[in-house]
């Protein structure tokens, strides 16, 4: 008679463990989906980030051209104003 009763608890138990699971193993294609469009943008994020510093670096090489050619501008307006 127990080991009637036990059977009936443990499969009672594995009855409500896989109605609880049921919902999330549907879920799983989602979150896959869900998950692969992350990683998809963390990559477009990182190219960005790696466009972002190249055009960065450019624009310092830029300024210091535009430095250097303003030095000689004022050198040449100095030579022929003085």
């Amino acid at each position: 008679m127990v080991t009637w009763i036990v059977l009936a608890v443990v499969l009672f138990a594995l009855v409500v463990l896989a109605l609880a699971v049921r919902p999330l193993v549907a879920r799983l294609p989602r979150l896959r989906r869900a998950a692969v469009a992350l990683r998809r943008r963390a990559a477009e994020a990182e190219a960005l980030r790696e466009t972002a510093e190249t055009l960065q670096q450019r624009a310092e090489g830029l300024q210091r051209q535009l430095d250097t050619t303003q030095q000689r501008l004022a050198l040449i307006r100095a030579k022929r104003g003085g």
